[in-house]
This record gives C-alpha cells, sequence and structure tokens, in this order.
C-alpha cells in the first residue's frame, strides 16, 4: 500500500503507467501466524525462486464471505505500519472460520491537495469507499481478481473490510528485484492485461508493483484502490492497453449508469460514476479499432485460436 502524490495531472498519469506494466498478486491466510506479512511490510523476499506449495483455504461461497467480513468477530488486530492510511490487519472470526482480513478507515477529500514535496493534485480522494466500488465493478466487468471488501462499522466509523488474500508468495516489485521469471504462458499475460484494462476503467493513480500480490500459482491479485475513481473523463493513457477478454469487453458495453449505481452506487458520487463511463467508451473505442485493423484473434484473449489446416501424409 505504498502512497504517491503527484506534482501534476502528467506526472500522475505517466508515473501511474510506468509502474503498472507487470503485475502480481495478494494473498490471505486462514490463521494469524503468517509467513507472508503483506500488511505492515512487504512480503518476506522468496528464499528460492522455485514456487512454495500452496496451502488450503477456505473455500466459501460470496454471499459466505461478504457474511463473514461483516460479522466475524474482531480477535487480534494491528496497525499496518507501511503506507499512509492507518490500515489494521486484524483476525475476524465467527466460531469456526478464523481469517485475516485489512480494515481500512480513510475517508480525505481535498479541493487541491499539496503534497510535502511541493505536489499538487485537484480534486483529491482518499477513501476506503473505493476499495468497496473497485471489488463491485470488477465483477460487474468479469474482473475477479481483485480481493473482496465491504462496508463495516469498526469502532462508530464506517470502512472497507477487505479480504487478506490467501497464499502470498511475493509481489510484483519482489519479483523483478529477484529476477524470478514468470511463466511463458497466456494465462499469465492475459492477468497482466486486465490489470490495463481495469486500472484505466477506474483511473488508477496507485497501482504500484507493491499493490500487485503473486500466488504460487502465477495469480496476480490487485489491492488497494483507495486513489483510484479519479473524475477525468479521458484514460490515464493508452499505450498499456493491448489485449482484452472477449468477457470483459462485452461486459464494458453494458455497463450503464443503472448498472453502476446498482452495484456500486452508495460508494461512487455522480461524477465519478460519469467518468466510468467516459472511460469506458474510450476503451471500448479503442479495442474496436485494434479489432477492425488486427482481427479478433490479435485482440481477444478467450477466444478458440484458429491453426491452420495441416495433413498427414
Amino acid at each position: 500500500m505504498r502512497r504517491f502524490v503527484f506534482r501534476s495531472r502528467t506526472a500522475l498519469v505517466s508515473l501511474a503507467v510506468c509502474l503498472c506494466w507487470n503485475l502480481p498478486a495478494q494473498s490471505s491466510q486462514t490463521t494469524t501466524n503468517l509467513k507472508v506479512d503483506r500488511g505492515g511490510s512487504s512480503p518476506a523476499v522468496p528464499a528460492s525462486t522455485e514456487p512454495p506449495a500452496l496451502k488450503p483455504v477456505p473455500q466459501l461461497t460470496d454471499e459466505q464471505m461478504e457474511r463473514f467480513l461483516k460479522t466475524g468477530q474482531i480477535t487480534n488486530r494491528k496497525t499496518i505500519s507501511e503506507g499512509t492510511t492507518a490500515a489494521l490487519r486484524v483476525t475476524l472470526s465467527d466460531g469456526q472460520l478464523k481469517h485475516d482480513a485489512q480494515i481500512q478507515c480513510i475517508d480525505v477529500f481535498k479541493p487541491v491537495w499539496k503534497g510535502s514535496e511541493g505536489t499538487v493534485e485537484k480534486n483529491f480522494r482518499d477513501t476506503w469507499k473505493f476499495n468497496v466500488a473497485a471489488f463491485r465493478l470488477g465483477r460487474l466487468v468479469g474482473v475477479r481478481n481483485i480481493p473482496m471488501s465491504v462496508e463495516r462499522e469498526v469502532e462508530g466509523k464506517l470502512c472497507s473490510c477487505t479480504w487478506w488474500v490467501d497464499n502470498v508468495w511475493m509481489d510484483e516489485a519482489q519479483r523483478r528485484d529477484k529476477g524470478i521469471k514468470p511463466p511463458a504462458t497466456d494465462e499469465w499475460v492475459n492477468q497482466l492485461n486486465d490489470v490495463r484494462v481495469f486500472d484505466q476503467l477506474i483511473y488508477n493513480t496507485d497501482r504500484n508493483q507493491g499493490n500487485l500480490l503473486i500466488t504460487p500459482d502465477w495469480k496476480v491479485w490487485m489491492i488497494d484502490h483507495t486513489r483510484a475513481f479519479r473524475i477525468y473523463p479521458e484514460l490515464m493513457k493508452v499505450e498499456p492497453l493491448r489485449r482484452v477478454s472477449q468477457t470483459t469487453l462485452q461486459a464494458l458495453r453494458k455497463l450503464d449508469v443503472a448498472a453502476i449505481q446498482k452495484t456500486a452506487g452508495p460508494w461512487l458520487r455522480t461524477e465519478e460514476i460519469n467518468a466510468v463511463l467516459a472511460r469506458r467508451d474510450l476503451i471500448v473505442k479503442f479495442f474496436e479499432a485494434e479489432i477492425r485493423d488486427k482481427g479478433q484473434e490479435a485482440v481477444l484473449t478467450d477466444i478458440p485460436r484458429k491453426t491452420p489446416a495441416v495433413s498427414v501424409p
């Protein structure tokens, strides 16, 4: 959950785009003695380039997980030292299941934000509400590598309560620093494409490499969206967009005000919803032009690829 303040919208866009485009995942554990602590500090840098074995994780439906996050008793807590939002890592229990979660209660709005180094951002927001909105909007457009985040009252304050991702191995920064190569598979590359598309949709200014977590099965998780959903009606930058899943593109085409209000309305203002739809239009326009120029197989990631007909002599 590293934080950046930007000197201008141009600098904001450039830094966010540079940090984004090779991506990892975050993870959670069913007990409190996690070997990888993705809360107050970065995950322990792996000693081996070989992924560790996956540990069992709770098998819950969305409804069960949501109920657990909203009602589980907080049995342990500690402040996460990394970042600027005073987030908590807590252990929740319902009497049968124990699992960690992250609590963020930050809710800041400033017409003009001035950082300690003279940096400036207009209409600055840093709010827990965007964690909930990002999870719910992600589900709406077919992006499922964002941990569930719900609204919950903690000590009289409304906050986001986010599932602690299971089996975190490392973050993207550590993968690059250690020179650990990801698998040369479409699945890995397609996950990165999902991140690129989604970050443009929500105008996420804080997609640093520590906010992309990787599990031993090379799944990427996107975490920490408290500085997303800017009200700019343009994309941060079009160059990162490369390919998109047919599922997500179809969902983007269908996205409208009513769907967003129903799914994420309590956590987004009208101007934020309108900006999402304006950026959606640009993303759809971009990929439709790419399909016309290059063909579906070169652009869409989840359609069968045609192979040349061959015969056996």
